[in-house]
């Protein structure tokens, strides 16, 4: 047991020895090992708030759009611009497909709004009352609007907090009226903020479908079907969800007329798809990041072969008097690697403390969010330690194959 611990004891001898050396060694870890777990953490951070706001939308959520596009004169069109989705298309997927919660067809079109002596330019969603649960939509002021209101063509709005900051800045938007072309809209509510992403409704407004078939031009197909925008849809179980979709393909190539072998001149997707995809494009951003932040690591590691090899150098005369003394080439290896080891190591504990405190204080200040897990930590010292094993086996080989006889003779 002594003769086993005996270089243990020798290499943390060693280190404590030369304390400059020591620590100018283990800053470079440390720095290494604190830039890997901060930027890793920064993507971590980044890909769960992504996956968050999209999952905010329903887990269970399913979205038809239309395809990508048809050609015209042999030229094609960009995809979404063909005019293929229709309000009787929903009205034929809520009657026909099952597993299917709530049915929300919307119709968009940009226009100016004007509200006293403010105005800006929005997206304006003609939606159905689903439209609310669909995209689990919550009010901060007023309400959303109701059936009747919505078979009654009714002209309100339920604006979003973008907008209602920008036509409203000192008021409460709801009870107030906007302008849109010739048509006035009452304010009945204002929507919580959702941030920046993909079906984010921030910078738009919503009023009843039928109303904006009344007040905004709206394209119908050779077969006086009304066309709409998107069709977005719930599921009650999003383990149905890969079920509906297919039966959505099916039902909406008859009603589409289309021939076995065309293709499909929509669009379906989930937000299970899209998390997933964002998911695996963050985790290869993370890495990307983990691996600029390792070079570092490995500056920090060629930086310890330097010092272990001074370090055989100056202690030549003491490798030869303890080969003198009955010391093994084995023994001699076991010191240096362990004091390699023991550095990085050293270095690689402290980097954790400082990664975490900077990914801490990145996080507060609510620029960029940071996630510290388990195994960007766990990861992080491994690699230290690995490069401590690396680096310093080949300055311990080079201390274990010296001549006893020539090390004695050493200055």
């Amino acid at each position: 047991m002594k003769k086993w611990f005996d270089p243990m004891v020798s290499a943390l001898s060693g280190v404590a020895t030369h304390k400059l050396r020591s620590f100018l060694t283990i800053l470079g870890i440390v720095i290494g090992v604190a830039a890997v777990i901060t930027l890793m953490s920064i993507g971590r951070g980044a890909e769960a708030q992504i996956i968050s706001r999209i999952q905010s939308l329903g887990a269970n959520l399913i979205t038809i759009s239309p395809g990508g596009g048809f050609t015209f004169g042999g030229v094609r069109t960009a995809a979404g611009s063909a005019a293929t989705l229709t309000f009787e298309d929903a009205q034929a997927i809520a009657a026909e497909v099952p597993y299917i919660d709530a049915v929300a067809p919307s119709s968009r079109s940009s226009q100016q709004l004007i509200a006293g002596r403010q105005n800006m330019n929005v997206q304006v969603i003609g939606a159905t009352p689903e439209y609310e649960k669909v995209y689990n939509l919550e009010t901060t002021s007023g309400i959303f609007f109701s059936q009747d209101e919505y078979r009654s063509a009714a002209k309100v709005a339920v604006i979003g907090s973008e907008v209602a900051a920008t036509l409203f800045p000192d008021s409460n938007p709801v009870g107030q009226t906007i302008r849109m072309g010739n048509t006035i809209l009452l304010t009945i509510g204002v929507l919580k903020s959702k941030g920046e992403m993909p079906g984010s409704v921030d910078s738009n407004i919503i009023i009843p479908l039928t109303a904006m078939q009344q007040v905004v031009a709206q394209s119908q197909t050779s077969r006086g079907e009304k066309v709409v925008a998107s069709i977005a849809l719930t599921v009650t179980d999003k383990d149905k969800a890969t079920v509906v979709a297919d039966k959505i393909e099916s039902l909406l190539r008859s009603r589409h007329r289309l021939s076995a072998t065309a293709e499909n001149d929509f669009r379906i997707s989930s937000t299970e798809e899209l998390a997933a995809t964002v998911s695996e494009t963050m985790q290869t951003m993370t890495l990307l990041l983990g691996a600029i932040a390792a070079i570092s690591l490995l500056v920090g590691g060629i930086g310890v072969m330097n010092i272990m090899l001074v370090s055989v150098l100056e202690r030549t005369r003491e490798i030869g008097i303890r080969m003198a003394l009955g010391a093994r080439e084995r023994d001699i290896w076991t010191q240096f690697i362990l004091e390699a080891a023991s550095l990085t190591f050293t270095g690689g504990i402290i980097g954790i403390a400082v990664g975490w405190v900077a990914s801490y204080i990145i996080g507060r200040t609510g620029t960029v969010p940071t996630l510290v897990s388990a195994d960007i930590v766990i990861l992080a010292v491994s690699v230290s330690v690995g490069i401590g094993l690396f680096f310093g086996f080949y300055p311990a080989w080079n201390a274990s194959r010296l001549n006893p006889i020539e090390a004695l003779r050493a200055e």
